[in-house]
């Protein structure tokens, strides 16, 4: 996607051919600003303090990460070391693990002195593959959007509201929910976007905003606890978010926040679609709500607000009271019956075991 007119992704191997650049999402939209990751404790770092966030963006940056690590020392115990540390960085996207036991399958077999090629290709890959898969999620989810077009009035908007980040930013390139939103302006559809401001870290005001107004896409930020209103008075035709991991059943797990929009939107007769990439499938997993691990981050997310004054500083100040204490879930679960179907790069699938899969035999297998 592009910024003030120029390509970009959020991750690339810089012309030195070693070296990871990435956009650091923590600055935005204030400040555009791209990080070097030079080494495995970099990229760890990248993904543990959110430098680079988003399920699939986490997967390649960890790809990566495990790169720069057989660079430094291609050993057996090198391998390993850099394996923990990296899966260590967050818990809850099941990304990371896939795209650690992709590089680890491949690395393994390997001698020492073939590692670190075989690494930056497998890495690339991973980055590309992504890419591809989002834009198959773009594909089929802009049919679902056709057709909502193809009931209204002429000139009449496509309302769709999102939560969180699930745009490029929260991927190598085009993002996963707002893929079919890209293509449909692109395409000359008339859409517009209710962008929910996601707290504790304003992922929406702060990165999906961002975004979409780079693109030209239409938009208006909303506090988090609107949704249920929009819905209720018609405002909202659909709603599409992302997904850090999805289990076996269909259960979706995604930014705290998610499971109170589906529920609205259950009750108000809204469509509630996840776009959902097939590594974030964990296909060991039966039950989400149970079996899925909730991060739960720094109070701090939760306490302080960072913003631009008016004089053009960033800042940060405290919004509760000194001795209040905070809890910061970073994650729920929407139940599958919540959810009217995932939209995935292989076609639109119900939110069911059966259904997933057969659609990924190959991520299935064994479970």
């Amino acid at each position: 996607m592009k910024v003030d007119g120029r390509h970009f992704r959020s991750i690339w191997l810089e012309d030195d051919g070693w070296t990871v650049g990435a956009i650091d999402q923590r600055r935005l939209p204030h400040e555009f600003v791209v990080a070097r990751i030079a080494s495995a404790a970099d990229a760890t770092e990248a993904i543990h303090s959110m430098l680079v966030r988003g399920a699939p963006l986490i997967g390649a940056t960890a790809a990566y990460g495990m790169a720069l690590a057989m660079r430094t020392d291609a050993s057996d115990a090198a391998l390993d070391r850099a394996y923990a540390m990296l899966l260590a960085a967050r818990p809850t996207a099941i990304n990371l693990k896939w795209a650690l036991d992709e590089m680890a399958r491949l690395l393994r077999p390997l001698p020492a002195s073939e590692r670190v090629a075989a690494a930056y290709q497998r890495a690339s890959e991973i980055a590309e593959e992504d890419v591809a898969i989002n834009q198959g999620i773009g594909r089929h989810g802009l049919a679902l959007i056709e057709q909502i077009a193809a009931t209204k009035q002429p000139g009449e908007p496509i309302n769709i509201l999102t939560h969180c980040n699930a745009g490029w930013l929260a991927t190598v390139d085009w993002g996963t929910a707002t893929a079919p939103i890209y293509l449909a302006h692109d395409s000359g559809l008339k859409v517009h976007v209710w962008v929910d401001e996601t707290r504790p870290r304003n992922q929406g005001a702060s990165l999906t905003a961002w975004e979409l107004g780079h693109h030209g896409v239409p938009h208006t930020v909303i506090s988090d606890n609107t949704g249920g209103h929009l819905m209720q008075h018609r405002m909202v035709d659909l709603a599409i978010v992302g997904t850090d991991r999805v289990a076996a059943n269909g259960d979706v797990c995604n930014k705290i926040g998610t499971y109170l929009k589906a529920l609205a939107a259950h009750d108000n007769g809204v469509p509630f679609y996840v776009a959902l990439p097939s590594p974030t499938i964990d296909f060991s997993i039966d039950d989400g709500i149970r079996q899925i691990p909730i991060e739960q981050r720094s109070t701090e997310e939760v306490a302080t607000m960072t913003g631009r004054t008016a004089d053009g500083r960033v800042e940060t100040v405290r919004v509760v009271p000194d001795g209040s204490p905070v809890a910061n879930y970073a994650f729920d679960v929407t139940p599958a019956r919540l959810v009217t179907g995932l939209i995935t790069e292989r076609g639109l699938l119900r939110p069911e075991r059966a259904a997933l899969a057969s659609a990924f035999p190959e991520r299935g297998a064994g479970h």
